[in-house]
């Protein structure tokens, strides 16, 4: 009995030593696979790329959404909305090519006419077509340029459409060193054809600008200057572009003299300025007529300057023709046209 019980002992003493010696191998075995993941941190890796979804559906947004819209700043006080874009030094220009934008002058709004003349139909007055185009291809019509403060008398031709050119108030090259290189494709192509960055303007004014930014190219109608500066401001919002220090500089210098500037709200581009100035240079000459008595007569009498400035005045709609108190327009007058007689009675904007 007694031997039996030291057998018994024996072996209860050789499996504590067995625990004793092999007990730590399960306990490490696990505080290594619980402490894995904090050290790979796999958890946190796939955290890292969530954001980049939601990111990219963000900034794919459709063309209908995009073209032809405001940005949301619009109306808004320009200096104050020039203080919200990001003020960073200009990106290389490796990669740009005019492609990353897409076929130029697309028909993105599918309305079966492509974007330049769409512009052209806006910008234009007194408008011919081109035969079997539905209304679409401009054959010739009147700008009145907001960049030089000029008439251009537009007359589609190999020789003649360079005179009337649209540009780009935001150069593509410029947009691309800006932030572009960041946009998706479809909202690069949107830029390229948004109306709200697109003018009709005269050509050579546009060939000298280039890709030129605020900080080294300016209209040279200076009554023009802050609402091109405003509008590059509202384009620069509105596809989250970034101004250089030299280019935010500038445009605040331009928009002290106007500060109460906001960013326009539409694609076109209403210029009362003019319309204002000349009505009053042709009402000037007229008391001199009266004092001498028939020398003028002859020579001023036959009135062919009022004819001539009254197709120089042009208003966009009604509301234009309020804004500088010109209502009612009577047949004649300058300013006067058919588009906005809708009663056909030689009365417009009555």
């Amino acid at each position: 009995m007694a031997s039996t019980w030291r057998t018994l002992a024996a072996s209860l003493s050789a499996g504590a030593l067995l625990l004793t010696v092999f007990g730590c191998s399960p306990v490490d075995s696990t505080s290594s696979s619980s402490a894995q993941p904090s050290t790979t941190s796999s958890p946190s890796a796939t955290a890292t790329p969530e954001p980049e979804p939601s990111q990219t559906a963000e900034e794919q947004q459709s063309t209908a959404d995009m073209i032809g819209q405001a940005p949301e700043g619009a109306q808004d006080n320009a200096l104050t909305v020039l203080d919200t874009l990001a003020v960073k030094g200009r990106a290389p220009k490796t990669g740009y090519s005019r492609d990353q934008f897409g076929a130029a002058w697309a028909d993105v709004d599918h309305n079966g006419c492509d974007t330049r003349n769409d512009i052209l139909n806006r910008d234009l007055t007194d408008k011919t077509y081109k035969a079997n185009t539905h209304d679409c291809v401009v054959a010739s019509g009147v700008l009145q340029d907001p960049y030089t403060g000029t008439r251009i008398d537009f007359v589609r031709g190999q020789d003649t459409s360079a005179a009337v050119q649209i540009d780009h108030v935001v150069a593509l090259s410029d947009a691309w060193q800006k932030g572009a290189q960041q946009l998706t494709e479809d909202e690069r192509r949107n830029l390229a054809n948004d109306p709200y960055n697109l003018l009709a303007v005269d050509g050579p004014s546009n060939q000298r600008k280039s890709d030129g930014d605020a900080a080294t190219w300016l209209p040279s109608n200076t009554g023009f200057r802050c609402e091109y500066v405003a509008r590059q401001i509202g384009v620069k919002q509105k596809y989250r572009l970034w101004v250089t220090q030299a280019e935010h500089d500038a445009m605040a210098n331009v928009l002290a003299t106007c500060p109460t500037q906001t960013i326009p709200a539409d694609g076109g581009v209403i210029t009362p300025v003019q319309a204002e100035q000349q009505p009053a240079q042709t009402v000037e000459p007229q008391p001199t007529q009266e004092v001498p008595a028939p020398q003028p007569a002859p020579t001023q009498e036959p009135v062919p300057q009022p004819a001539q400035q009254d197709t120089n005045v042009y208003y966009k709609n009604c509301t234009a023709v309020r804004a500088v108190g010109k209502a009612p327009l009577h047949q004649g007058e300058p300013g006067y046209s058919s588009k906005l007689d809708r009663d056909g009675d030689g009365i417009a904007c009555e």
